[in-house]
């Protein structure tokens, strides 16, 4: 499976991963973070129930604080 991860070309086995499983593969660990897949903000309690499938556009930010 193709999709698109912060606007670049990414690949994955299977035809479908859930938010949890990408995170895990990608091995992004930070816990203050915005995921959205195709425009949709996606909440952190969705993210073994919310599925990405091919060629869609998923966006994954950190959310950094200082001063």
């Amino acid at each position: 499976m193709k999709i698109f991860l912060n606007n670049r070309e990414e690949e994955f086995a299977g035809e479908t991963i859930s938010v949890a499983g990408l995170l895990l593969e990608k091995k992004y660990s930070f816990k203050l973070r915005v995921v959205k897949i195709n425009g949709i903000l996606i909440s952190g309690e969705k993210y073994d129930s919310t599925f990405i499938h091919e060629g869609d556009q998923v966006q994954m930010l950190y959310l950094m604080s200082g001063g």
